[in-house]
């Protein structure tokens, strides 16, 4: 017997006009990202390429300390740039923007800049120093908050939920319901 309420937890459906705009705006906005991973790739390939014949030339010219160095960081920034690919990929898959990948550039890009500083003869002010390794604690206790409060996408075919604290024993089948 109906009850006039819907028993779906879906929306009602959008006018046309609306719906082919949402789905036009969507794919735009796929088109984008892809464009821009695009341009990060080429660009992460430029760096990597370029940070090989500047260790070559450094080494001709330099000490191999200082070719390693330089080296080091531009390894890095293709290492950040490719963790945004990877966010602009796990956009484009979910729709949605997980906090992860950008904790992750932001400590890579935090300890790039504390290798480079370490890697200069200049003295180092201890308060700049201090803050920097402070924005690693930061970084790393939001990672670990993010990656425990987070919830499983169910799309994902994750695992079940767990208890707080609880790790569930590698090699384990739960029973589905049925």
């Amino acid at each position: 017997m109906p009850t006039g309420v819907s028993d779906s937890s879906e929306p009602e459906p959008a006018r046309p006009g609306v719906a082919a705009s949402i789905w036009a705006l969507e794919h735009a906005q796929d088109f984008v990202s892809v464009a821009v991973g695009v341009v990060l790739i080429v660009l992460a390939a430029t760096l990597a390429v370029s940070g090989v014949v500047g260790f070559v030339e450094d080494v001709r010219t330099h000490s191999v300390a200082t070719a390693a160095i330089n080296l080091l960081d531009r390894v890095l920034l293709v290492l950040i740039l490719v963790e945004i690919v990877h966010t602009v990929v796990l956009s484009l898959r979910a729709h949605r923007l997980a906090a992860q990948p950008f904790i992750v550039v932001g400590l890579v890009a935090v300890i790039r800049r504390i290798l480079f500083l370490l890697s200069n003869e200049n003295i180092i002010p201890t308060s700049e120093l201090a803050l920097l390794i402070g924005m690693v604690v930061a970084f790393v206790a939001a990672y670990l908050a993010v990656s425990y409060f987070e919830k499983p996408d169910p799309e994902e075919g994750s695992a079940p939920a767990r208890a707080p604290g609880k790790k569930n024993p590698p090699d384990t089948v739960e029973p589905s319901g049925g």
